[in-house]
């Protein structure tokens, strides 16, 4: 890559969406440290909605080899922070912050950075080759927690179970889930509006779950 003047990075339209999911991210992390679990369930939700658009909207412009390599990049940096660290950050202040729980928190993270690493050589490699759009998946993607995580806290809180057996298990599931290389197809519009749905139901149910903390 070329010096050039200016701020280092690229600023467009098609990056922005991504910045801004990678924010929520790191003010979601801030709220769990601070035991404000609901805020950073909404902020993960909120994450998941963002990183869900980011393509499309990218795929609107023509970008340059430098553009599409820096959005493989900073897709999966501002991933890692959104579905990995934040997560993480959730469940191991939910459950009571033991040594069992942080250690499988540690595990999860390990699993999403080997898994956000192994795409992006993997895609680079593709988009080499291919000028379409990824049609399958292998392993779950890490984007998923920010459905899967919401919804086991909204039970745990409905229900009143113990706030340290149900998510801590749902995080280390998908920490294997990550590595597993099952084909997984990725969803379309239609999909994306199920999913969407989902997410609503989901904000229904934390919402309705929510106690204050």
């Amino acid at each position: 890559m070329n010096q050039r003047q200016g701020l280092l990075g690229y600023y467009n339209y098609t990056v922005i969406l991504t910045y801004v999911g990678m924010l929520v991210g790191f003010i979601g992390i801030v709220y769990a440290f601070e035991q404000s679990i609901f805020k950073a369930v909404i902020c993960l939700m909120v994450s998941g909605v963002c990183d869900m658009f980011d393509g499309t909207i990218a795929s609107t412009r023509v970008r340059t080899s430098s553009e599409k390599c820096f959005g493989i990049q900073i897709d999966s940096f501002s991933d890692l922070i959104c579905f990995g660290v934040l997560p993480a950050m959730i469940v191991y202040n939910l459950g009571g912050q033991t040594t069992l729980i942080l250690g499988v928190c540690a595990l999860y993270l390990l699993c999403a950075l080997i898994r956000l690493a192994y795409f992006n050589v993997d895609e680079q490699e593709r988009q080499q080759t291919s000028r379409s759009s990824r049609e399958i998946y292998y392993g779950l993607p890490v984007t998923l927690s920010a459905l899967f995580l919401p919804l086991v806290y909204g039970a745990v809180k409905l229900f009143s179970w113990r706030p340290d057996a149900l998510p801590t298990a749902a995080l280390m599931a998908m920490a294997i889930l990550f590595l597993l290389p099952f084909p997984l197809r990725k969803p379309k519009m239609i999909g994306k509006t199920c999913v969407i749905l989902c997410g609503a139901c989901e904000i229904g149910l934390v919402v309705l779950a929510f106690d204050g903390v």
